[in-house]
């Protein structure tokens, strides 16, 4: 007889890295969740939302160099409320660091209807929203939750994620080191999630330090769909309302001589409020193939192939979204056509990247000017090179709510302004400045003090800056450095303060030792410092 054999199957689960998700079903979020994106007009993922929201999760550490446009911040928000809507809401799970009040007040304001259908809150500090420091996700720039931390206000012991968002803008506008600030108040273990396009070096080295074993999407190794590609995409951009822009490309279009253009939308919904808004105006919309319209709307360029074939493919193009990925864009502009595409200013490093992907020239599409001679032409120059050779994508997103309040041309030419007037006061000798500048913003003078506690009480960059602001009673922007040594450490504030600061920590206990607080001394000698930690407030 033979020897009897045994054989075992064995069934081995791969990670799904949702490449293959067609649906937010796919993705394994919660029917409540998926109820809540369909409510909104969101009904099928982005590519970076099928690769990103399954690693985030499950709990990894994610870089995601993606922008606005692409989909990341719904890939992250969705992600997080699918995972954290079954906690004890008593304080914030998770917290999205931006570059600006704005910036948070938008994000939360576009999250927050989703997370109220699941029957959370959202929240944003320094924008009038009940209690922000009850929500389940709190959106913040770092500035505003150190503040809100060294006043107890914030309790940071159940925060479970942290979220950087957009950290190219955070770093462009001085805050990346007080973001650092804010990770000393979390667990070791708290999720961290940064988004960022592009990925600076200061990022890059931030994320080295502060981002252990993170999951980086997209990978390296994901297959690039070979395209024809090789044309022109115009774009505008806008800075009101996206329906006004497009009305006015498509009458240019129109008045050019063409019959009909197609528009790409994001979904249905999208697609009829524009058809609505242009039939108000004159121009008829209807379904791609319709001779009787001006305006053929679509969303999916597979359904517009099939309905009226190659014999349409000179009809110039608009996407009134900025295309989620590269196959999106070629899929859409891939015809004869011209092709345009309305962006905001916070999209155009995502449109720029994208269409790079896709092998296709971008050009600005701007209103028609005349041509202009002397000092105005050298300003116009000057402005373009900039433009060409400057990344200006983070003052676009530092001047967004101004445009809410002005026109663009408005706050360009008061630019122009400041900046003729900044050059005069530079080039005045000092003892011929006229009074009426003496009240001009001025660099504050800074006091370095010597305080007797450091590395090897365990403390860390958050503790002082706690202590400073809270027993001092100052603001977070009138620290500076804060360099920890061995057995003491220095830290940088405001001439103004530095009495106040002095007297509030002589004497008080921090990591438990009571603190000696004096002005550091010019030949105060180093000692025996090792492992030096530095960190610009």
């Amino acid at each position: 007889m033979s020897p009897a054999t045994l054989v075992v199957l064995v069934r081995v689960t791969l990670p799904d890295i949702g490449y293959s998700m067609d649906s937010f079903e796919d993705l394994g979020l919660s029917p409540e969740l998926v109820e809540a994106l369909a409510a909104e007009g969101v009904e099928r993922p982005t590519s970076i939302q099928k690769t990103a929201v399954p690693f985030i999760h499950r709990e990894n550490n994610v870089i995601l160099a993606a922008g606005p446009g692409s989909g990341a911040t719904l890939a992250w928000a969705t992600a997080l409320l699918n995972r954290l809507s079954h906690r004890q809401q008593a304080g914030p799970k998770a917290i999205v660091l931006t570059s600006s009040r704005e910036r948070a007040n938008h994000l939360a304001e576009s999250i927050s209807p989703i997370a109220n259908h699941m029957g959370h809150v959202v929240g944003a500090l320094g924008h009038r929203w009940f209690h922000p420091e009850k929500a389940l996700i709190l959106f913040a720039t770092p500035k505003d939750v150190l503040a809100s931390c060294a006043d107890h206000k914030l309790p940071m012991d159940d925060v479970e994620a942290i979220v950087f968002d957009q950290a190219a803008q955070i770093d462009e506008f001085d805050s990346l080191d007080e973001a650092e600030l804010v990770l000393s108040y979390l667990t070791d273990t708290a999720q961290r999630i940064v988004i960022s396009l592009p990925v600076t070096p200061a990022v890059a080295n931030f994320n080295r330090r502060h981002v252990k074993r993170a999951i980086r999407l997209p990978s390296e190794n994901t297959p690039i769909t070979e395209r024809h590609g090789q044309g022109t995409l115009r774009f505008r951009i806008t800075t009101g309302p996206r329906d006004h822009e497009i009305l006015r490309v498509v009458g240019r279009i129109i008045a050019s001589g063409a019959s009909q253009v197609l528009l790409y939308c994001r979904n249905d919904d999208r697609a009829a409020d524009i058809g609505d808004y242009l039939s108000v105006h004159g121009y008829l919309a209807g379904a791609p193939g319709d001779q009787n319209v001006a305006a053929w709307l679509a969303v999916d360029p597979l359904e517009v192939k099939n309905r009226i074939g190659d014999h349409h493919e000179d009809v110039p193009v608009i996407s009134c979204d900025v295309p989620t990925d590269a196959d999106e864009l070629d899929q859409r502009h891939g015809g004869k056509g011209d092709s345009f595409v309305i962006v905001l200013p916070r999209e155009v490093p995502h449109l720029r990247i994208t269409a790079r992907q896709a092998s296709y020239e971008v050009i600005p599409f701007p209103p028609e000017i005349k041509k202009s001679t002397g000092p105005i032409m050298a300003l116009h120059d000057s402005i373009r090179e900039i433009m060409k050779e400057d990344d200006i994508a983070p003052y676009l997103l530092a001047l967004e709510s101004l445009f809410e309040e002005y026109d663009a041309a408005e706050v360009a030419a008061a630019l122009a302004l400041l900046n003729k007037r900044s050059t005069k006061v530079d080039a005045k000798p000092a003892h011929t400045a006229s009074a009426s500048n003496t009240n001009l913003t001025k660099t504050p003078a800074w006091a370095k003090l010597f305080l007797g506690v450091g590395e090897r009480d365990g403390l860390q960059p958050g503790d002082l800056l706690g202590a400073i602001t809270g027993e001092a009673g100052v603001s977070g922007d009138t620290v500076g450095r804060i360099e920890i040594k061995e057995n003491h450490t220095l830290v940088e504030v405001h001439d103004s303060v530095s009495h106040d600061v002095i007297s509030a920590l002589n004497g008080r206990t921090i990591r438990g030792r009571a603190v000696r607080a004096d002005f550091d001394r010019p030949r105060r000698p180093e000692g025996r410092s090792r492992n030096k930690k530095s960190v610009r407030n």
